[in-house]
């Protein structure tokens, strides 16, 4: 997951191959929830990891619950109603209404001494309707704050069950669904009744709920979409395992890309694995919306293919109430339709993690659309033509889902760079939603890449990787690949000169590297972080780096770096023979008596001794060398900007390549 304070997500082509959905959130909350309230172990597979499936495990756990996770799947022993669950808690439950709703219902059903809170925002998401019908059930919920919103503070109940309990269905399904998941806990003697005041938006998120209420063996009598009937002496019981299906919103974002996809070369769309047409989640339905908007989907038990079909897409004029979260998807797929597109029905946008109506209708606009919002609409106009796109900066207030719409805007006819701030956010449901997309992805122009070149120990490589865990971006360490060829020759009893520069090419086309997070490096499945800093290693690169053969090999490995988003490459010759046409080019300097006093304390930190005379004799014999060679030698691109770093700290030159990088993107 991306913690960059921004993401720039580069113009996109098309996307095509295959990707594997996370978990539904939906689902996942719901399934560990109704796990807990049984007697019992349940295995969980394809549990989603995500920061709101997080919340619930550590607010089960609070409660009691034996909770072990290994990947995706989770084995949850159930706390069912038993007397020996801790009876006094306070749960921080984020931003998560898929935890704080059903919880407070379950927890105000079962009795106790329980606080439950959330971030600001959850603070400002109404949950009145849900306490008033918990008042008339007998609970005890008063609010810690501010009326009719959470933090709440729930007691012990002192249940009313003679008549049917009013809940309202217009402002959020999660208020019906709290109840339904909690009343079994209060179904005795008698049945239990709901009755649903107004008109029920978002049922297809109760018909989950239902749903999986059945396969924990408590099935809810349903008269039409007005009263629920809990049967007297309903109880849960575990299903010994049960499987989340993907998520069918996530899904959205991919049908969504591969219908903006231009026609690729070798492009047959893209299958979506973990979801199907007949999948219980009302957010499938976004499939009839996509193929009315002109995209060409097929599906399959659980899977979904999706290409472009109709070019532009079709405006739509449609009633979204049925798929509240994934009809975002279709507000930005009106960016690319042939004439305004109206969502109606969607009022519950603005009690989401944002007011999802105003957020949207706020960053279309700075893309280039014309839109008009209402209390329950919102009605985009699209750019007039490719000349009429801007370049934006899209602003996610948090919200997952406003992070996911806004990389669409990435497909665009003007080719234009999109900005997502803060895209940390998508860890609420999709914490690989942009390493996901990326990996589909085709550019639709060159790569970005920004090139920082330099003598041995200027700095480079620190540098390099701070700018690029500033962006988002990959990072080459240039001189690794030569390091670790010249690992590879020495155990291969290969001298790193001319005389055997066709075998250390060979070796160089087929280096058994790989490259970890945190700077972790393998060669032959061996870890060699520490091996290629040596100074024998650096001198090996220094040579190999001299023969011609050798550096045709590695030229395409380095090429093959300068994947989406972006790439931040360090070396000797970076701006002048590998990224020519690189963006931004750097070259980074530092006197040689600096430079071998940060040598020197490096080596001596590592308990290595050294003296800085010899360092420094070293590096002016490095730099001759890497300044006389006859390929490639060491210097400065023309076009590149001169960084002399012998008194700034680290941070004051990241800083210094940031703003200069800033100042050349159109934001």
């Amino acid at each position: 997951m991306f913690e960059t304070a921004f993401l720039d997500v580069p113009a996109l082509r098309a996307v095509q191959g295959v990707v594997r959905l996370p978990g539904s959130k939906s689902i996942s909350n719901r399934v560990l929830l109704l796990a807990a309230l049984c007697q019992g172990r349940t295995v969980v597979h394809d549990l989603l990891d995500s920061d709101d499936t997080l919340v619930m495990l550590q607010a089960l756990r609070q409660l009691g619950c034996d909770v072990t996770i290994e990947g995706t799947r989770a084995v949850v022993d159930g706390i069912g109603g038993r007397a020996s669950r801790p009876r006094q808690a306070e749960l921080f439950l984020g931003n998560a209404g898929t935890a704080m709703r059903p919880l407070a219902a379950a927890l105000a059903v079962l009795g106790g001494d329980y606080t439950l809170c959330g971030v600001p925002r959850m603070h400002e998401r109404p949950i009145g309707d849900l306490v008033d019908a918990l008042h008339s059930l007998g609970c005890d919920v008063r609010y810690a704050g501010n009326p009719g919103y959470p933090p709440l503070r729930i007691g012990e109940p002192q249940f009313r069950l003679e008549r049917p309990i009013a809940v309202r269905g217009d402002v959020s399904s999660q208020f019906l669904t709290a109840l339904l998941m909690a009343l079994p806990l209060a179904a005795g003697g008698q049945d239990v009744v709901i009755d649903v005041t107004g008109e029920l938006i978002s049922k297809p998120y109760i018909d989950i709920t239902l749903q999986l209420m059945a396969r924990f063996d408590v099935r809810v009598r349903r008269d039409g979409w007005r009263r629920f009937t809990i049967a007297r002496g309903s109880t849960y019981r575990s299903p010994s395992e049960i499987h989340v299906e993907a998520d069918a919103s996530s899904a959205s974002y991919f049908i969504a890309a591969a219908a903006l996809s231009a026609d690729a070369e070798g492009s047959n769309g893209l299958k979506i694995e973990g979801v199907g047409a007949d999948s219980i989640q009302g957010d499938v339905r976004f499939i009839e919306a996509a193929r009315l908007m002109g995209a060409h989907i097929d599906s399959g038990p659980n899977w979904l293919h999706a290409r472009r079909g109709a070019w532009p897409l079709k405006a739509i004029d449609l009633d979204c109430n049925h798929i509240p979260d994934a009809a975002m998807t279709l507000a930005v797929m009106a960016l690319y339709a042939d004439g305004p597109s109206t969502l109606r029905n969607i009022a519950s946008w603005r009690v989401k993690e944002t007011d999802r109506i105003t957020a949207l209708a706020t960053e279309l606009r700075k893309l280039g659309a014309q839109v008009d919002e209402g209390a329950d609409f919102l009605r985009v106009t699209p750019p007039a033509n490719a000349a009429a796109w801007r370049a934006a900066s899209i602003r996610t207030y948090d919200d997952h889902r406003m992070a996911m719409c806004g990389a669409l805007a990435a497909f665009n006819p003007a080719k234009l760079p999109v900005r997502i701030q803060e895209p940390r956010c998508v860890g609420k449901t999709f914490p690989d939603y942009f390493e996901t997309l990326f990996a589909t992805a085709m550019p639709a122009a060159v790569v970005p890449v920004i090139c920082i070149d330099g003598p041995t120990a200027s700095g480079k490589g620190t540098l390099a990787a701070a700018v690029a865990r500033r962006l988002g971006y990959h990072y080459l360490d240039s001189g690794a690949l030569y390091r670790l060829t010249g690992l590879a020759a020495r155990a291969r009893k290969l001298e790193p000169d001319a005389a055997h520069e066709e075998a250390l090419a060979e070796l160089a086309r087929r280096l058994p590297a790989r490259f970890g997070e945190q700077g972790k490096v393998w060669l032959d499945g061996h870890d060699v972080t520490t091996a290629i800093r040596t100074e024998a290693a650096g001198n090996d690169a220094s040579r190999l780096s001299a023969l011609p053969a050798v550096r045709q090999a590695l030229l395409d490995l380095q090429h093959h770096a300068a994947r989406l988003p972006g790439l931040v490459a360090d070396g000797r010759d970076m701006g002048t023979v590998i990224f020519p046409a690189a963006p931004l080019k750097i070259y980074l300097t530092a006197d040689a008596a600096e430079r071998a006093q940060r040598r020197y304390s490096q080596l001596v930190s590592k308990g290595i001794s050294a003296t800085i005379s010899s360092l420094r004799a070293d590096l002016e014999k490095r730099d001759a060398r890497d300044r006389n060679r006859a390929v490639a030698p060491l210097e400065a691109a023309p076009d590149a900007l001169l960084l002399d770093n012998s008194a700034r700290s680290i941070d004051d030159t990241v800083e210094q390549v940031l703003t200069w990088w800033q100042a050349r993107q159109p934001f």
